[in-house]
């Protein structure tokens, strides 16, 4: 369990640290920036230290970077302009935990008592209440349906990615073989970088295509050197530190119990936008932290 708090700390700061790379650098560079910078800084440690690219559950971690860093990664950022920020955290958040729970339950057979159920479900009413849009704060876009099915994909890859890992976890034991954290984060990354980067190669040719078509010439003013240093800074956070702690949480604890904790993630944001950004919570987000909160303590004190 410590893992899963760890997790949810440094994917906190990783989201500052990403609006403001993003700022700074634009979004496809800050992106694909902090994949590579990860997958350096792990693969330095796993091929010095760690296990490099063998083990058992390699392919199985591979996978669950396809489908958690790459294919949920990708409906995440589909669905944004969709539903808004807050409305696709929710969705990705509150869903990705039943939907691991109940996969790893039909396919590895791992259950989870009522108390630990009741103690998940605590958490993600706290997120769902803090983040939930109401009348008097709607989303900040128009919402479209077909984001629904984004805001569903993007649950289900980052649910199922989790169950994948922990498929490599129970492969790797039967094999008589260790897998540190740092080194499945590896692994890991390794799937949704080449997702990320195949996306990213095609989507910057078609609308290099389409300018030239249309004859428009859209130049950019080059960002400093300083404003790329938030790069290594989110990726830090995110894709090293945070990767690693959630692999490593994934490796000794079901996925049904990681995953709320990690859901929490939105309003862990909070403290830190009110230290780093001066940004004031609002009630509802206190409200919601608080009942999340809760459930956390409750859920570490019952396993």
């Amino acid at each position: 369990m410590v893992g899963a708090f760890l997790t949810t700390i440094f994917f906190s700061l990783s989201a500052i640290f990403a609006n403001r790379s993003i700022r700074a650098v634009g979004a496809i560079p800050a992106n694909i920036g902090r994949l590579l910078f990860a997958a350096f800084a792990l693969g330095l440690y796993a091929h010095v230290w760690g296990g490099g690219w063998g083990g058992a559950g390699f392919s199985w971690l591979l996978w669950s970077g396809v489908v958690g860093m790459g294919l949920g990664d990708l409906a995440l950022f589909a669905a944004l302009p969709l539903l808004g920020s807050r409305l696709t955290v929710l969705m990705t958040q509150c869903l990705a935990a039943p939907l691991a729970a109940l996969a790893e339950y039909l396919w590895l057979g791992t259950t989870l008592t009522a108390w630990q159920l009741l103690a998940g479900g605590v958490i993600l009413v706290g997120v769902t209440f803090a983040l939930m849009p109401s009348r008097s704060d709607p989303p900040k876009v128009r919402i479209q349906p077909i984001g629904f099915l984004w805001g569903l994909g993007s649950a289900a890859g980052q649910g199922f990615g989790a169950v994948l890992s922990r498929k490599a976890h129970l492969v790797s034991t039967e094999a008589g073989q260790s897998v540190d954290g740092i080194t499945g984060a590896y692994q890991r990354i390794l799937g949704g970088l080449v997702i990320t980067l195949a996306f990213f190669a095609i989507r910057a040719m078609m609308q290099k295509a389409r300018l030239q078509k249309d004859g428009v010439i859209n130049p950019t003013p080059r960002p400093s050197w300083r404003a790329y240093g938030w790069i290594p800074a989110n990726a830090l956070c995110g894709a090293v530190i945070g990767v690693s702690c959630y692999q490593w949480a994934l490796f000794t604890t079901p996925s049904g119990l990681v995953l709320p904790i990690v859901a929490a993630t939105p309003l862990v944001i909070v403290p830190f936008s009110f230290w780093l950004e001066g940004e004031r919570p609002s009630r509802r987000s206190l409200v919601g932290g608080v009942v999340a909160v809760a459930g956390a303590i409750t859920l570490a004190s019952v396993r």
